[in-house]
């Protein structure tokens, strides 16, 4: 390590330090802004040529935007037009109708884990309460349930949406740290799924049994559950729902009137599912057929995140407009609306893009490549760490991904390898933990659920952290075999 080294790691300090400050300042400075403010600042003092500095900024923050924007529009949009169609109410219910009581927070977690698939948390858990509150309802009616059965019910849905959030593309965290870590789709997937399915069973069913007796008086409104669970009524979240955590507290669900048809459920699991099969079928040609074929070139194709994401948004589309549920205008307003709802997220990703280019190319990359290389930390514990430290102190799970994964990038190598997809996984559950009252998330689950602060805590704080922990765990786990 040479003193220039030592000095760029020290700036890098500092430049982390400032996001921290800026973002929790008195000011409460937009995530995006406090990223291109610590990118502009962290160049200059790096030493980076002025000339090349904005060039930077722009090439970082457009190619992760190309990356990884445009899927994640399209997948806010399958989300609108599933939850839109009823195919989530379908396939949910299918899941949970006709099932004997000890079976349910498992059955729950289930319809999460396909839910949840082209949705982000707090959408995902707005879809669910009217199915969590209405069958809640009926197991307090019936009675013999110890607890809250809206904790038992509500636990596995937490577990199982915060998972995927955190370890399962197309989620933004997951395709972010993926691209920016050059890591194989089709492993990382495999690999999500292999740390995501413990880690739901025993964050979710497992920790709801324990915990649900304990907190036998958590109950949301009474008008909030008939409101939820009322003849007809639907609840989705409105243009302005899917908050950024720095929004702070205040994130509620809104009810609408308007009747929600349903689907049949094969084209509901087809939906959801269109997306993650085209991607593993993309892995599958990729290592047993050969470069030269066209089945390969077409399956590659097809199977490229923004490729699956859209048959499957297409796929949704046509269904939509066969049963002829909405009317044009209607389904061009709601798509609106979804789109308005991930805009901060685009705008953090791409600031996080801004910020990784120029770690990379004021030379802050190799500084940290050379400092490991040195100190021989364990990657994935590394990447873990700091996604978590940035999450809890910027109230940001996107901010923790990508100035981790930024960091982080050097260290990998060529990518494309079983560690490069650990640590994406390392990465994303990192940002999950320690949630708490500087996320949006935390706030939604505390006001539906009616819970006070220490509830609110054992519930939503203990689920998501058990999972960002779990989440390392597995990680390391299969660590031994890469």
């Amino acid at each position: 390590m040479t003193p220039h080294a030592w000095s760029l790691l020290f700036i890098l300090t500092v430049a982390i330090a400032a996001l921290i400050v800026l973002i929790n300042s008195r000011l409460r400075i937009h995530p995006f802004v406090a990223l291109i403010v610590v990118s502009v600042g962290t160049g200059l003092a790096a030493g980076e040529p002025v000339g090349k500095l904005a060039g930077s900024i722009e090439d970082g923050a457009g190619g992760t935007l190309g990356d990884v924007g445009v899927t994640l529009a399209l997948g806010a949009m399958l989300g609108r037009l599933l939850s839109d169609s009823g195919a989530t109410d379908a396939l949910a219910h299918a899941i949970v109708d006709r099932s004997a009581g000890r079976r349910l927070p498992w059955l729950v977690a289930g319809a999460a884990f396909l839910i949840g698939v082209p949705m982000f948390f707090e959408v995902g858990l707005i879809v669910l309460l009217p199915l969590i509150f209405s069958v809640a309802r009926r197991l307090e009616t019936r009675g013999g349930t110890q607890g809250s059965p809206y904790v038992l019910l509500g636990v596995p849905a937490i577990a199982a949406l915060s998972t995927l959030h955190g370890m399962l593309p197309p989620h933004p965290g997951p395709l972010t740290a993926m691209t920016g870590l050059h890591a194989d789709l089709g492993l990382t997937l495999l690999v999500g799924v292999v740390c995501a399915l413990p880690t739901i069973v025993l964050a979710g069913p497992v920790y709801a049994r324990w915990i649900a007796p304990r907190l036998p008086d958590v109950r949301p409104d009474p008008a909030l559950v008939a409101q939820f669970t009322g003849a007809g009524e639907r609840v989705e979240a409105t243009e302005g729902e899917q908050r950024h955590p720095s929004d702070g507290p205040g994130a509620h669900p809104t009810p609408s009137a308007a009747p929600r048809p349903q689907v049949p459920i094969g084209l509901a699991v087809a939906a959801v599912l269109i997306p993650v099969v085209l991607m593993l079928l993309r892995t599958l040609a990729e290592t047993t057929l050969d470069e030269s074929s066209g089945p390969r070139a077409w399956l590659t194709f097809v199977g490229e995140p923004l490729i699956a994401m859209l048959a499957g948004f297409l796929f949704a589309l046509g269904v939509m407009a066969v049963r002829g549920s909405n009317s044009g205008e209607q389904t061009r307003r709601s798509l609106t609306g979804s789109l308005q709802s991930v805009a901060p997220i685009l705008l953090i990703i791409g600031g996080g893009g801004a910020f990784n280019q120029v770690l990379k190319d004021s030379g802050i990359g190799a500084a940290i490549a050379t400092a490991a290389e040195g100190a021989r930390l364990n990657l994935i514990v590394l990447g873990w760490l700091i996604a978590l430290l940035l999450s809890l102190t910027t109230g940001s799970a996107t901010v923790g991904i990508v100035s981790a994964t930024g960091i982080l990038a050097p260290l990998v190598g060529n990518g494309s390898t079983l560690e490069a997809s650990l640590l994406v996984v390392a990465i994303g559950s990192g940002s999950l933990g320690l949630n708490y009252v500087n996320h949006a998330g935390f706030w939604l689950v505390k006001e539906s659920f009616g819970m006070d602060l220490t509830q609110a805590a054992k519930t939503q704080t203990a689920v998501q952290t058990m999972v960002s922990v779990l989440g390392l765990g597995m990680a390391l786990l299969l660590s031994v075999f890469a």
